[in-house]
């Protein structure tokens, strides 16, 4: 089993996700994270898709499938050293005699606290999956209350883009 990002260019209207994510389904594929947002072309958007296939050919095929869909414009497998991160908020129990040592366990993984009241505090870090489980397992012992993590966004690095057009936001 081998882990993939895809990156893959799309009509942005309603509908296309379902058909992306449907596509997956039936093949008997499982999507392990999937991010969806607009580009700089409001016209399209960008689908960041992270899966694990047991071969090539697997994959090969998944690529091959995507194509045949009108909706897709353009699929583009990233690169093993792409750039590629994830949101996490996680609030954990706190009180006045453990909230330092937590914010330190946070401030170690370059977090932040965005939300603080007498019986929790909730932070956000953002990085590798490795990074994020790892924060995670050590916040375990204080008690986590509620978790959320984001799916991958990704670029591969540098000068390569999966979209042709140069950006049409003023930066």
């Amino acid at each position: 089993m081998s882990n993939h990002i895809l990156s893959v260019l799309v009509t942005n209207r309603p509908g296309v996700l379902t058909r992306v994510s449907g596509l997956f389904a039936r093949r008997g594929y499982n999507i392990e994270s999937l991010t969806v947002s607009p580009t700089d072309d409001p016209d399209e958007s960008r689908m960041t898709i992270g899966l694990t296939v047991d071969s090539d050919p697997a994959l090969e095929q998944i690529v091959k499938q995507l194509n045949k869909l009108i909706e897709v414009h353009k699929i583009v497998e990233l690169e093993p050293n792409a750039v590629a991160r994830e949101l996490l908020l996680i609030k954990v129990r706190s009180d006045v005699e453990n909230r330092s040592k937590i914010l330190d366990t946070v401030g170690l993984f370059r977090g932040k606290a965005v939300d603080v009241s007498l019986e929790s505090v909730t932070v956000e870090v953002t990085g590798g999956r490795d990074k994020l489980e790892a924060l995670v397992s050590m916040l375990e012992p204080f008690g986590i209350i509620e978790l959320v993590q984001s799916g991958q966004v990704a670029l591969n690095r540098g000068a390569a883009a999966l979209s042709s057009t140069p950006s049409r936001r003023p930066r």
